[in-house]
């Protein structure tokens, strides 16, 4: 079978012609939003905010598209052998039992089965069929709420929370985004179109911590640097913003939002709080339980920052294209080696939140873009190209065992904490393929209402931009699955 499709040109070519179109759209909707003037909250939305039941959220991201059937929902399990069909291939992995009776999930992940009677399971969630399935895309989308392209630059979940519930405390970032690295690596550009504060200006957009280990570092001064010659430097970044020659660029709200970005930093460098980015002060026998990797030193990170104050933290596995979970080769492989880096960390999270008394007020949440399938593009019926890396009816060797093509018709979404039920499962998938949600399913949409229902935003919150509402759940039409409620 040829990996190419009418014209001569391959998929591969096809997904970058795509991808700088994308990126095209999104520059243009950046330059529009920032001669914007404030966004303005309205003030019936505040009052018609739900009570909320987190505090804090930290989102765990899954990035590359996690297949939900080698991972959190086992379908028929068959092991390799070479002249199996493809299309009897639904598992990789064996289904294990776990701390809730009707709750199974994939062998690999034994720790996180230990804590699922902390758990609320969706095991419906799904996500449009976006026509060409670029990680771009639906990552944008997930992260946003919104399918790019959009005529304005939307914010990411983080900033949402910052610019309508502030601070927990005042000296710490709101928003934190940890693993991601957003330069040297393919798609950085596609990534920073959403890892941003968008239209609410840069005070509101995420502190950027792609190294864990190196995260102490972030908010010390140098050492070369003594303290006065550090403030002259500070105020003399500060009116080098001020005077821009490139000022005329920006409205007066995001310069202004610039300058409070500085004075945030300025605050945390010279605080107590500090301390928290510094997970080398970590115990070492609490350290070696999240030391998997940069996910698990992540998810370390994350505790410690949550527990000083910081709003909403992201940790990811990273995206990087063709490598984690987005699996297009040797899958079963890959998937295998990604559980020994996120069980033990994001088990171990779960519990010592609780013995600190913090998980009942913090939000977990374990996402990705898409699940996967071995032989499905999208969803049954979809014209989306097939972006799978090699075409073969039968297993030939182990790089094919893997499930390595995009599934938008149904995934799997963990949650712990913030209000959630415990032990508690919603929604399925069809047994065979091809598995959608048949049962209760949740939009991306009404996803983004519950956790922003759980942190006490309405679904409907909105903020006038140039006159125009935006809203936190797209066209405000989102709505919470109050059933995971506890």
């Amino acid at each position: 079978m040829s990996n190419e499709i009418p014209g001569g040109v391959t998929p591969q070519h096809a997904e970058r012609l795509a991808r700088r179109q994308f990126l095209g759209q999104m520059a243009a909707a950046t330059v529009a939003t920032l001669a914007c003037g404030e966004p303005l909250l309205r003030a019936e939305d505040q009052r018609e905010a739900p009570r909320p039941t987190a505090d804090a959220c930290i989102l765990l991201w899954m990035a590359g598209g996690m297949a939900a059937p080698d991972n959190f929902d086992p379908k028929r399990y068959r092991p390799f052998e070479v002249g199996t069909p493809l299309k009897d291939v639904m598992s990789t992995f064996p289904a294990i039992d776990t701390a809730v009776d009707d709750i199974k999930i994939c062998a690999g992940l034994e720790r996180i089965g230990a804590v699922m009677d902390r758990a609320t399971m969706i095991r419906s969630h799904f996500q449009p069929d976006l026509g060409h399935i670029l990680h771009s895309r639906h990552q944008y989308h997930w992260h946003t709420g919104y399918v790019p392209p959009q005529t304005v630059a939307c914010p990411h979940l983080g900033a949402w929370m910052a610019r309508v519930l502030g601070p927990r405390n005042p000296v710490m970032p709101a928003f934190v985004n940890i693993g991601q690295r957003l330069e040297g690596i393919g798609e950085n550009e596609e990534i920073k179109a959403f890892t941003t504060a968008g239209f609410f200006g840069s005070e509101f957009g995420p502190m950027n911590l792609p190294f864990p280990d190196q995260a102490a570092k972030a908010v010390r001064p140098p050492r070369d640097m003594q303290p006065p010659r550090f403030a002259d430097r500070y105020r003399f970044f500060k009116r080098l913003v001020d005077q821009s020659p490139h000022r005329e660029y920006l409205s007066d709200y995001h310069r202004e939002s610039m300058l409070r970005s500085l004075d945030s930093a300025h605050r945390l460098l010279s605080s107590k709080e500090r301390e928290a980015f510094d997970i080398s002060l970590e115990p070492k026998e609490s350290y070696e339980k999240y030391d998997t990797g940069r996910f698990g030193q992540g998810c370390l990170l994350a505790r410690r920052l949550v527990e000083n104050g910081a709003r909403f933290v992201e940790v990811t596995t990273e995206y990087i294209p063709f490598v984690h979970w987005d699996t297009h080769n040797s899958g079963h492989e890959t998937v295998d080696r990604l559980h020994r880096e996120i069980d033990l960390p994001i088990s171990q999270l779960v519990l010592d939140l609780e013995a600190r008394g913090l998980l009942d007020r913090t939000l977990i949440v374990i996402a990705s873009e898409f699940s996967r399938d071995m032989i499905i593009e999208g969803v049954p019926g979809s014209a989306a190209r097939d972006q799978a890396t090699f075409k073969v009816e039968k297993l030939e060797e182990p790089k094919h065992y893997g499930l390595h093509r995009h599934f938008t018709g149904g995934s799997s979404v963990l949650m712990f904490g913030g209000g959630t039920k415990r032990g508690y499962l919603h929604g399925a998938t069809a047994d065979e393929r091809p598995c959608v949600a048949i049962k209760d399913p949740v939009s991306v949409t009404d996803l983004h209402a519950t956790i922003m229902t759980a942190m006490g935003i309405g679904p409907a919150t909105k903020f006038e931009i140039e006159k125009r509402p935006f809203y936190v759940t797209e066209d405000g039409q989102g709505k919470a699955v109050r059933e995971v409620f506890a």
